[in-house]
């Protein structure tokens, strides 16, 4: 008998599969909720390196729900995020220019999907990076980060 652990594995995967087909996930669907997760994370870009905070929570969940982890604290909700955000790139210059790169978007459902990568800040004396793990809903037509995690190298 293989160990459990290998019996556990195997048993997410079928689920994973029977999930898929259940909700009729074809490959245009797939398509296009990779494209819209593309979009959300390039706007984010977009609006981070224009120095715009405000606008790169826009591709967050406003809700107390949304989780965001990194640096070793669990923060809940929109609002700490954001407010973790404002502190620790208090002006322009702190902020650096993001780029997000080895991208990988994986749609679990026509309403969900899975995004990792990672994040470059170039700045004047420095270049902190790392990677992240984003789970994304289409929450009422937009699609939103409903959970992030974060780490640095």
């Amino acid at each position: 008998m293989p160990p459990t652990v290998v019996q556990e594995e195997r048993i997410v995967v079928e689920e994973r599969v029977v999930r898929t087909a259940e909700v009729g996930l074809t490959a245009a669907d797939s398509a296009a909720v990779e494209s819209a997760v593309r979009g959300v994370l390039a706007a984010q870009v977009e609006a981070w390196n224009a120095g715009n905070i405000r606008g790169f929570m826009d591709g967050y969940w406003r809700s107390l729900e949304m989780r965001f982890l990194s640096g070793g604290s669990v923060r809940m909700g929109w609002q700490d995020a954001y407010y973790a955000y404002v502190r620790a790139y208090p002006d322009r210059a702190s902020m650096g220019t993001l780029t997000f790169s080895e991208l990988t978007v994986r749609p679990l459902t026509a309403g969900s999907a899975l995004a990792w990568g990672r994040w470059q800040l170039e700045r004047g004396d420095d270049a902190p990076g790392g990677l992240f793990t984003l789970l994304l809903e289409n929450r009422d037509g937009e699609w939103l980060v409903v959970h992030d995690h974060t780490s640095s190298d």
